[in-house]
């Protein structure tokens, strides 16, 4: 499938190399990227369960490692809005917050919001 703004690629494990990010994930993204109206650099994708930051964690791996989340690099405080509320309009249900970066996911849970 192509996507607008982004190439698998940009989502692949960046310790293992794999890739089973979720095609409906991203076009999702493809969709919000177009709604915020600035560029997207993907800091992390896809996460293989083996992934340092996947293995370790104490409810096992989380949604990086299901292909249904990625970490999204921002420059300032009007794309952190943007992106944060564009995300929650859209239906997003997991989004943490952090100065540099926010992480989307689709979860099947009640919607959180977090900082780090």
């Amino acid at each position: 499938m192509a996507y607008k703004y982004f190439s698998l690629d940009e989502f692949k494990c960046q310790e293992t190399s794999e890739n089973k990010i979720d095609p409906h994930f991203v076009e999702c993204l493809d969709h919000l990227r177009e709604v915020c109206g600035f560029s997207f650099i993907i800091t992390s994708g896809y996460r293989s369960p083996n992934h340092s930051l996947e293995k370790n964690k104490p409810n096992g791996p989380g949604m990086h490692a299901q292909g249904l989340a990625a970490d999204i690099k921002v420059r300032n405080g009007d794309e952190r809005f943007t992106l944060v509320k564009n995300a929650i309009d859209m239906g997003f249900k997991g989004i943490g917050v952090e100065k540099d970066f926010v992480h989307v996911d689709l979860r099947d849970t009640d919607p959180v919001l977090w900082t780090y």
